[in-house]
């Protein structure tokens, strides 16, 4: 009876040990997570601060150079997108040889990055030296279109270090270290700017660019982000460790085979949802000049919001790609679930903030001055509503299928996404704004419901991957 007795309180002290236990496990999940997510969210930040400067400088040129290097811009985003998606792959993949400490398998995947850096250099060069042309053919005006490609031929010199250093990104990502890219992307904010402003307005005793200049300045500051990127890599604790420039012409087809099958899924998910949103600032301009103008800052406003989930989403990559390396099934739904604990809370608070100052917001955009904007006003307060779901489920699709990225899953997202995104998305908005009536606000319950579904399934998908061997 005395022995009963004894072993009763330890019976039943054992639950309460494991429960704490697993709540210290997924304490450090988030923690690591959290430090991991941060310096990458803020690396996305820092981008977009660099071409808003771009811009910013440029608008003091004229309105047509603005408008020109926004056309040129886009145009150059579009051919890059593809060669971004590829690279993205690097760090899930670099992550899970990690975690199976496979140092050799991480090291070929930077090689063979830097080496489709390299290959795709060619074909989106190629592309921006037709810009004048290709613009054009889409009905721009000649005067446009040349500054354009002014624009273009000083960007496009910096293609083969920007994607090299964003391979280099996403290898010291994959490998839980991925401090050294802010710390290289925070100064080059400042001098990019420096550099617009003395080669585009001609400082210094140099000439007057303009925006060649600006393009120039941006090509410089790619070419020195790459080789402090390059230093960091080969030369700095812990990533010597990885001899990234040991065999660096020794071509791994079954590597580089690996990184485009699985990354290709990735840009073409990207392409798709640019077309969406394109698409649909397109259903807006049928409806009228208000509804577009209001329509493109919500849109705005939800870019800048992706940027941070993307930030996070990689931190999901990683961190599952980590604990399925070494086939810790636990551990790879822990870091699934810390990502997204993470992300719920940063898309909430920021999409309360949003509907709280939302009138604000918008008043950033078109100013408190011209009566004829107050419509456009009220639209777009009323759309960052309608949006709010959209901003979160937008959050918990990033994020999960960085989860699944990190489980090497990237080829079914895509079919889902191109149903949800699409047919039932893209469709509802249609019907809802120009059938219904609905006008705008139907563009963004499509949106927002072909999301949502998107985001129910993507977390499904994860569920039933991370209950099987890997």
């Amino acid at each position: 009876m005395d022995k009963i007795a004894k072993t009763k309180p330890a019976l039943i002290a054992r639950p309460e040990g494991t429960r704490r236990a697993a709540i210290r496990r997924f304490s450090i999940e988030l923690g690591e997570t959290a430090k991991l997510a941060l310096p990458m969210v803020l690396t996305q930040v820092a981008q977009v601060a660099m071409m808003t400067t771009d811009l910013a400088f440029i608008g003091r040129i004229s309105a047509e150079a603005l408008a020109a290097a926004a056309l040129a811009g886009r145009l150059y985003l579009i051919s890059v997108t593809f060669g971004v998606g590829l690279l993205s792959a690097i760090a899930p993949l670099a992550a899970r040889a990690f975690g199976e400490n496979n140092l050799g398998a991480v090291q070929r995947s930077l090689r063979m990055g830097l080496w489709l850096a390299l290959i795709l250099t060619f074909p989106i060069i190629a592309v921006a030296l037709r810009a004048e042309q290709i613009l054009l053919a889409l009905g721009q005006t000649p005067d446009v279109a040349q500054l354009a490609q002014q624009y273009l031929f000083g960007l496009a010199l910096g293609t083969a270090p920007a994607l090299a250093f964003l391979a280099i990104r996403s290898f010291m990502g994959g490998v839980n270290r991925p401090q050294p890219v802010f710390w290289i992307t925070l100064p080059a904010i400042p001098l990019n700017a420096l550099l617009v402003y003395i080669l585009a307005y001609g400082k210094l005793g140099l000439p007057r660019l303009e925006l060649f200049g600006a393009g120039l300045a941006t090509t410089l500051v790619n070419c020195g982000m790459f080789l402090a990127g390059l230093w960091f890599a080969a030369l700095r604790r812990p990533f010597r460790e990885y001899h990234v420039l040991a065999d660096l012409w020794r071509f791994d087809w079954r590597a580089m085979r690996q990184l485009i099958a699985f990354g290709t899924p990735i840009s073409i998910a990207s392409l798709i949802e640019s077309g969406l949103f394109g698409a649909t600032s397109l259903l807006a301009g049928l409806i009228s000049n208000s509804a577009l103008a209001a329509h493109q800052i919500v849109v705005q406003v939800s870019s800048a919001l992706f940027m941070i989930y993307l930030g996070i989403g990689a931190a999901a990559a990683v961190r599952v790609g980590h604990a399925a390396g070494r086939d810790d099934r636990a551990g790879v739904k822990r870091a699934n679930l810390a990502a997204m604990l993470l992300g719920m809370v940063i898309a909430t608070t920021l999409t309360l903030t949003l509907i709280t100052v939302r009138f604000e917001i918008v008043e950033l955009f078109l100013g408190r001055a011209p009566r004829d904007s107050e419509a456009t006003i009220s639209l777009a307060a009323k759309l960052l509503i309608v949006g709010a779901t959209l901003f979160i489920t937008d959050a918990a699709q990033c994020i999960t299928a960085g989860g699944l990225r990190g489980l090497k899953d990237t080829r079914v997202p895509l079919l889902f996404a191109t149903i949800a995104w699409w047919p039932i998305g893209f469709s509802l908005s249609y019907w809802l704004s120009l059938k219904i009536g609905l006008g705008a606000v139907g563009i963004w319950i499509g949106l927002s419901t072909g999301f949502t579904i998107y985001a129910a399934i993507l977390v499904l998908r994860f569920r039933h991957l991370a209950s099987r061997p890997f």
